[in-house]
């Protein structure tokens, strides 16, 4: 497995980096009947957060990964967490998520990563 960020600034540079590397996947969604665009990358965090982590899941097991981590931003986003508009903000919110499904951090950390990353956004264009 490949390190965890050792600080907050190491997180969003992390992050803005798998956001790249998630938004490379946009034009070949054609290809294979998806289409989609940058507010859609969310859906993207915890495929992404796997291949940066160097983690290897089973089908059954990313799958179960990726539903724990979309329902934890269909919950919070249903709360009216506004940032999440901001799809630079989703994808920071479900790449975080899967790292707490994989027990790799904690509720207080997400959540103060995430503080970080809201008062931060434009960094990780």
């Amino acid at each position: 497995m490949n390190p965890l960020p050792a600080n907050r600034e190491a997180w969003l540079n992390e992050i803005a980096r798998a956001l790249h590397d998630a938004s490379e996947a946009i034009p070949f969604g054609p290809l294979v009947g998806t289409a989609f665009g940058v507010a859609e990358l969310f859906h993207l965090g915890p495929a992404t957060a796997l291949k940066f982590r160097g983690m290897r899941q089973s089908k059954r097991s990313g799958r179960e990964i990726t539903e724990a981590a979309l329902a934890s931003y269909v919950a919070t986003a249903t709360e009216g967490a506004g940032s999440l508009t901001d799809s630079r903000v989703a994808f920071a919110f479900t790449y975080l998520a899967t790292h707490f499904v994989l027990n790799l951090v904690t509720e207080e950390q997400v959540a103060e990563l995430m503080d970080y990353i809201e008062s931060h956004p434009e960094k990780l264009s």
